[in-house]
């Protein structure tokens, strides 16, 4: 597995609390999609779980390593989106599964070790199940340890937030992103940073998924829109049939990109007759349809909304 070099600092500091018998009970792993949150969790939970560990990293082949694998370790266990009764996957945690995991962090370890739970992502939890996880994040057996993941904290509830220790995974420098991903084969490395907000991860992502080409097409959709030429329901239509809060990302930025053009030179690449107030709005805007997206509103009629303002 290639480590990426913004692991090196936050990997360094958990051993070294290991090697002092230090860990805490509860960790919070969070930060930007993409910059390797779940990796470095495998990482170090194979570690905490092998028994001929080398450095804190896992040796791979010793029983716990091997159960590991194969999804069978009984001091592991991992809670996502569970599935309703109707066998339709769920878009929140829910009180149940929480409560089902407490019971389980509250029996001892087979091994002898650490008992581990991981819940990914902690930040679609909803309000009950937070409120159930707090009892056990107040008071952890012994030799437990709860690893949330977020992708955007904020949405947890303080109170949980607070009681665990935070890693927080943020935006490496331009030099340190451009040399990793040339290490990694990306072609065209400084503009993929750039459709990334410069995020690495996302622009390795985003290139081997072909996303730049979509990045484009949205910039000539908006155009075309502005000029007359577009259907704000055909393209909402569109854009709601493959990856719509990408595309709105992609929607966003553009329109940024135009307000700085404006700022600069006067003209815009969009060539939009909105004025810089109404273009920071629609940005505004853009970005509150991407949340909105995750809820149960209708998707086309939240992009024909929106498209039905940019001109």
């Amino acid at each position: 597995m290639s480590i990426p070099p913004w692991h090196a600092e936050h990997w360094a500091r958990l051993q070294a609390r290991r090697q002092r018998q230090a860990l805490p009970h509860a960790l919070l792993l969070c930060g930007p999609r993409g910059l390797g949150k779940r990796d470095f969790l495998r990482r170090f939970v194979r570690g905490l779980l092998c028994q001929k560990t080398n450095d804190g990293d896992a040796c791979g082949a010793c029983r716990s390593c091997l159960l590991l694998d194969a999804g069978t370790h009984p001091d592991y266990v991992s809670l996502s989106y569970g599935l309703r009764k109707d066998g339709v996957q769920r878009s929140e945690i829910v009180v149940d599964q929480i409560r089902e995991l407490s019971a389980r962090l509250a029996t001892s370890s087979q091994f002898g070790g650490w008992q581990i739970a991981s819940i990914d992502p902690a930040d679609a939890m909803n309000t009950a199940a937070a409120n159930a996880l707090l009892k056990t994040l107040e008071e952890p057996a012994s030799q437990t340890m709860l690893i949330l993941l977020a992708d955007e904290p904020w949405r947890m509830p303080a109170t949980i937030r607070s009681r665990c220790q935070r890693i927080e995974f943020q935006l490496p420098s331009q030099t340190e992103s451009l040399a990793w991903l040339q290490e990694q084969g990306v072609r065209d490395a400084a503009a993929a940073l750039a459709a990334a907000g410069g995020n690495p991860g996302l622009a390795r992502i985003w290139t081997q998924e072909g996303s730049l080409t979509q990045r484009q097409d949205v910039r000539k959709d908006l155009a075309a829109l502005a000029a007359g030429r577009g259907d704000a329901v055909e393209m909402g239509r569109r854009w709601l049939d493959s990856a719509p809060e990408q595309r709105l990302w992609f929607a966003a930025q553009a329109v940024f990109d135009e307000m700085r053009a404006r700022a600069t030179t006067g003209n815009g690449p969009l060539s939009s007759s909105l004025d810089v107030e109404q273009l920071g709005a629609w940005y505004d805007a853009a970005n509150r349809t991407r949340e909105a997206l995750r809820g149960p509103l209708r998707g086309d009629l939240l992009l024909l909304e929106l498209l039905g303002r940019w001109r």
